[in-house]
């Protein structure tokens, strides 16, 4: 059964869910009908890795945190996004690379960059699995989920300069 918990951040309400004690989803919430419907916090039993991930999320905003080591699994998703997810994770802080850079490190032409950038919305850990660094073609900001005020802000914690 997923539980979750909302964890407050400079960029708005977090909803941390799980799954079997294993981190499986962090969304931004932006009105209380967004918080997921069938997750319930069963028994008031939080996993100790949720006061880790609200600590190393808080470091992560101040700008002293640069990988966090809550432990997640991708529970959903296909090959191609989860090859996607776990290529994002290799893009080092503070770094950017294009949707079409991203493509080609997978060993696929540029062109394979809006399926890339699609698999980056569907990113079920964003902030952890840091798809805010892919930037659009000429270092545009391009899309994210999140509402791309949140990826600027996530940018700017990093001091990732644009390309």
């Amino acid at each position: 059964m997923e539980n979750y918990v909302l964890i407050p951040s400079p960029l708005g309400v977090l909803q941390a869910t799980w799954d079997d004690g294993v981190l499986t989803a962090l969304d931004f919430v932006d009105h209380q009908d967004q918080v997921d419907e069938r997750a319930a916090l069963s028994g008031g039993s939080v996993p100790s890795f949720v006061g880790r991930l609200t600590e190393e999320l808080e470091a992560y905003f101040s700008g002293a945190l640069r990988e966090f080591t809550v432990p997640f699994a991708f529970i959903r998703g296909t090959i191609f996004q989860r090859r996607v997810w776990e290529a994002l994770r290799a893009i080092p802080y503070g770094s950017t690379v294009t949707y079409g850079e991203l493509a080609r490190s997978l060993g696929f032409s540029a062109g394979a960059s809006r399926a890339v950038g699609s698999a980056c919305g569907a990113n079920p850990l964003p902030i952890l699995v840091p798809c805010h660094r892919v930037l659009a073609s000429g270092g545009r900001l391009g899309g994210y989920a999140g509402g791309l005020w949140r990826k600027e802000r996530l940018l700017a914690i990093e001091q990732a300069q644009p390309r």
